[in-house]
């Protein structure tokens, strides 16, 4: 079962650089980060034995790392002012 989120989750992420590449770089980052913040409710919803490739370390560990990235992405991407000229 987790390994069908991993999945979800590294298609999303795969997605989002897609995005990037195509200079969307805010919505990109933005579904980076969102995919992160879901892995992270995964991880704390699931069993280790379930959580597949998700499951790292310990499950706070885990869903909080996951979740501070994504948030911090998501933070990141909105808060940086456009540049004139790119």
């Amino acid at each position: 079962m987790g390994g069908a989120f991993y999945l979800l989750v590294l298609g999303v992420v795969a997605a989002a650089m897609v995005v990037v590449a195509l200079d969307e770089w805010r919505t990109g980052i933005r579904l980076m980060g969102g995919a992160l913040v879901f892995a992270a409710l995964v991880r704390l919803v699931l069993r280790r034995r379930d959580a597949g490739m998700l499951a790292v370390r310990h499950k706070v560990l885990d869903a909080v790392v996951l979740a501070v990235l994504g948030g911090a992405l998501i933070f990141l991407a909105t808060s940086i002012p456009d540049q004139p000229g790119f």
